[in-house]
């Protein structure tokens, strides 16, 4: 009776020591197959970083860099125009200057127009007397012949040239501020875009990091319920001295295959953490 208690004792041990290795051993399996989904989630952010980085530099950044060029050749065309007009103001002066001291009074031809056209609208617009109306009828004669005269001398006819030219070189540079405009808000869109996927690029780094802080933890775990496998494991061994010889032939062979498996797992997961240091791409599976 007391041998049968014995023999009971003895293989309810076993078996909650078998118990024991396996709930190791799945728990170790377990948190290997996360370690698997760690760096599975890392390569997922790697790829998602280099594309961003790829988006930034090989296209946003092109794209800002060709309306920076177009700008940059524009303002140097602004420069020109503005030299120009510059010049041609200094001339437009100068020959006003000659006429005036040729002619003794000298009203610019577009001035004189200027006057007419606010005569005129003044007949239009306002309630006069018909006195007030003829005096201003003889002040638009008056101004347009005026008109005439200086139109008739060679001075005058260059001095108008001038003037269509400034006009002519003035609507350039109206037009030349308005494409500066354009090409500038199209270079700041692509820069703020590109500013943008660094900044995402940035924020899938520092997720990444908190990835890996995981993986390495569980990791951790993970060589923690291995160690304690083995432990179990040997443990057994030690009480199977009394099993059969086919009984400890199997459980020998199964253990020594868990292990191969296990060290080809460990050396396959030590490979991949040690290029996902370097920062190589990870191939696990």
């Amino acid at each position: 009776m007391s041998h049968n208690n014995t023999n009971h004792k003895s293989q309810t041990s076993f078996r909650d020591l078998q118990s024991a290795i396996d709930a190791a051993r799945d728990k170790r399996d377990e948190l290997n197959q996360k370690t698997k989904d760690y760096i599975n989630r890392l390569q997922d952010i790697e790829s998602k970083i280099e594309d961003m980085i790829s988006l930034a530099r090989n296209k946003l950044k092109k794209k800002r860099d060709h309306w920076n060029n177009k700008v940059a050749r524009l303002k140097d065309k602004k420069i020109e125009y503005k030299n120009l007009l510059h010049d041609l103001i200094v001339e437009k002066r100068n020959l006003e200057r000659h006429m005036k001291q040729n002619s003794g009074e000298f009203i610019p031809t577009k001035k004189i127009e200027r006057k007419i056209e606010n005569m005129e609208r003044r007949i239009e617009t306002e309630n006069l007397s018909l006195q007030e109306e003829n005096a201003i009828i003889d002040q638009i004669s008056h101004l347009a012949m005026q008109k005439h005269e200086q139109l008739g001398e060679d001075k005058s006819s260059e001095l108008l040239k001038k003037e269509k030219q400034i006009e002519i070189v003035k609507i350039n540079l109206d037009k030349i501020y308005e494409q500066l405009e354009k090409w500038s808000n199209k270079s700041q869109e692509y820069h703020n875009k590109m500013l943008n996927a660094y900044d995402k690029a940035n924020a899938l780094k520092e997720k990444k990091k908190g990835v890996e802080e995981r993986l390495i933890e569980n990791k951790k775990q993970a060589d923690k319920y291995h160690e304690q496998y083995l432990s179990l494991l040997k443990k057994k061994k030690g009480r199977g001295r009394g099993r059969s010889y086919k009984q400890k032939k199997y459980s020998r062979r199964r253990s020594r295959k868990d292990e191969r498996l296990e060290k080809i797992k460990r050396d396959k997961l030590a490979t991949a953490l040690e290029k996902q240091k370097a920062g190589k791409k990870l191939n696990i599976l």
